[in-house]
């Protein structure tokens, strides 16, 4: 059957080609931009870099581990910023840290610190690079629950840290075939990164908390699924599943329960379909958001609908200068951090353009989006001025003269803008139900004008609190609620899109 190749399909293979390319003169696809390199793609830290994985209530997030003379060192200001209110100050040698109502004080060099007041013995000397405060990535286990004040589980060999009753625990329930079918039945919904390879079936957990089933290696008695064994390390958790025959996964029960089963004769071992995520082994490539028909007879696999949240600016591009002291963003990072869990909690895939204080240029958060055929994409921003938070869909160039792939990039927007207006409507209609000033406007704000999915811009203003609700986790939040429930309630416009 003959297909019309149109600038649409243009724009989506130059936004993969953006993706998937090691480094790219994106001038020989017809746009002037610098040559960038996919590892800093929606902020995912290369395979050889060491990273921490913290779950909360709050927020999940990752941060990179330093190597400093033999030790491994952790910011602490950005490992308690998504949890709570944290300030920090540099006063020469000294380096003070406020959260919430506790206070902590440390010198550079020493092994001695204070917290609330009470004296701490670090395992390494304490470290200040560019005013900013490193602890030992050891000391965690002992130094957090004294600011914290609340239950939590460091995982040091695996680089996980569990803050609060928040861990998934796994079950098994083996069902002798044939064909034999493996139940793996978890306490909350999963989404890992699903692979399969000769003789194994991969499940890596890089945001779930899951934890160990009580065993690390289960055997079970049967001829053709054989072994389950977990594991963890650099921040994920890993079950591998041994079997003698290619596996096919199926989700259900909300998520909550992955089944495996023997793949039928015919049918050649692949990679197995997961909700939200690569459908092939873990790579730093964005998931495809598209579900592919079913074979005749296959399982029918459950996918969520994909969510881009683009946290405004990062690395030296700080932003708005909110306070002398508060730049655009690091609220906007801590901003999407809340909202990526509201949307979780909601049936949501999220990805995110930046999940660290990383630079992401305008045409790389556009071309990333493009690329996974995102089912909706948040832009997040904050502003010092005005009352409540405003919603802004693309205000999209009045173009002349002849149409050339320029006008197409400029203008990707055009077909999906009617419903990035119904996006934007639903947000403002969840904000004024929660007693906040809301309004919606088109603005020209890149890059929404260049991404092609339903799309949306959020700009974070002072509440009633004025300013200070700008750091407010709580407020915040309140906000994240409204921007998820607004998009929930129009999701199956979303799903129309794709």
């Amino acid at each position: 059957m003959n297909k019309t190749f149109g600038w649409r399909d243009v724009i989506t293979l130059l936004s993969a080609v953006i993706v998937s390319a090691a480094t790219i003169s994106v001038a020989t696809i017809f746009f002037a931009m610098l040559p960038f390199s996919t590892a800093r793609l929606f902020a995912a830290p290369p395979p050889e870099e060491k990273q921490l994985s913290v779950y909360a209530p709050a927020a999940t997030y990752t941060l990179p581990i330093l190597e400093r003379s033999g030790h491994e060192y952790i910011g602490l200001l950005e490992l308690l910023e998504p949890l709570g209110r944290v300030s920090s100050q540099a006063v020469g040698a000294r380096w003070k840290i406020r959260y919430n109502a506790l206070d902590g004080d440390f010198t550079e060099g020493k092994t001695r610190a204070k917290v609330h007041g009470r004296d701490f013995d670090l395992p390494a000397p304490f470290l200040m690079e560019n005013s900013r405060g490193l602890v030992p990535l050891a000391s965690l286990g002992g130094l957090l629950p004294r600011f914290l004040g609340s239950a939590m589980s460091f995982h040091e060999g695996g680089r996980r840290l569990f803050v609060g009753d928040i861990g998934i625990q796994p079950s098994f329930k083996l069902e002798p075939g044939p064909p034999p079918r493996l139940a793996l039945n978890f306490t909350a919904p999963v989404n890992p990164t699903i692979s399969t390879e000769p003789g194994r079936l991969r499940m890596v957990f890089k945001r779930d908390p899951v934890l160990s089933p009580g065993s690390q290696s289960i055997s079970f008695t049967d001829n053709v699924i054989t072994q389950a064994t977990y594991s963890e390390s650099n921040g994920v958790a890993e079950l591998d599943v041994t079997a003698n025959s290619p596996l096919l996964a199926t989700f259900s029960n909300s998520g909550k329960t992955i089944t495996l089963a023997a793949a039928p004769t015919e049918a050649k071992a692949g990679p197995a379909a997961v909700p939200g995520a690569p459908a092939a082994p873990a790579s730093t490539s964005p998931p495809p958001a598209r579900t592919q028909p079913a074979a005749p007879g296959a399982p029918a696999w459950i996918r969520r609908p994909l969510a881009v949240v683009d946290a405004a600016h990062g690395g030296d591009e700080r932003g708005a200068a909110l306070t002398d002291t508060l730049a655009e963003k690091d609220v906007t990072l801590g901003f999407a951090r809340l909202l990526r869990h509201e949307l979780e909690i909601r049936g949501f895939a999220v990805q995110m353009s930046r999940d660290a204080d990383s630079s992401v240029s305008l045409d790389q958060r556009a071309g990333a989006a493009n690329a996974v055929q995102a089912a909706v994409y948040i832009s997040l921003h904050a502003a010092s001025q005005g009352s409540g938070p405003r919603v802004y869909t693309a205000l999209l160039p009045t173009e002349g003269g002849s149409i050339s792939v320029f006008h197409a990039w400029n203008g990707a927007q055009s077909q999906s803008l009617s419903v990035s207006a119904v996006v934007a409507a639903a947000i403002v209609n969840q904000l004024q139900i929660r007693k906040m000033s809301a309004r919606s406007s088109s603005a020209s704000l890149r890059p929404l004008n260049n991404v092609l999915m339903p799309a949306v811009a959020v700009e974070l203003g002072p509440g009633t609190n004025g300013i200070a609700d700008l750091s407010s986790a709580t407020y915040q939040q309140q906000v994240a609620a409204a921007i998820a429930d607004g998009i929930v309630s129009v999701r199956d416009r979303l799903g129309a899109q794709q």
